[in-house]
């Protein structure tokens, strides 16, 4: 089954690209959620006019993207969480709360953009997570998950 996708889908596709599914997640998911919609042809014509007169709109959404990559690179992000003994963390730091550590520098980014490396963090030392911030722009973030202070 071809479809549009109208919404990013995490593991399939980005919005406006024609994705082949099974039946099945079609019909019963992507379509339903408004996610998708049938590739018939004349939806095909009318996504390949859309997607010419958005061109040079996408240019400067890039050029956003890079100029927000770029001040991100500049930042280094210390996540503070209460540890045991040795490095071991009491519960786990994940995806939400490198959202909100970037939040408080003045970046605001969706945590379903943030994939941390290796998934949820349980103990301390530096890390790596891959920030999506455009489907052409992709950052490697590099940061310290430290010990709080008592």
């Amino acid at each position: 089954m071809e479809l549009i996708l109208r919404e990013d889908v995490q593991d399939l596709g980005f919005k406006d690209d024609i994705v082949s599914v099974k039946n099945g997640y079609g019909r019963n998911y992507l379509i339903p959620q408004g996610l998708a919609t049938l590739a018939t042809p004349s939806a095909k014509k009318v996504l390949a006019e859309n997607l010419k007169q958005r061109a040079h709109k996408e240019k400067k959404i890039v050029d956003e993207a890079n100029k927000i990559a770029e001040a991100l690179k500049q930042l280094e992000i210390r996540i503070a969480a209460k540890a045991g003994a040795g490095d071991k963390l009491f519960g786990s730091v994940t995806n939400i709360d490198l959202a909100a550590a970037l939040d408080k520098e003045g970046h605001q980014i969706d945590r379903k953009f943030i994939n941390i490396k290796g998934g949820a963090i349980k103990r301390t030392g530096p890390y790596e997570a891959v920030i999506r911030l455009h489907r052409e722009v992709v950052l490697e973030f590099p940061f310290e998950v430290i010990a709080e202070a008592n």
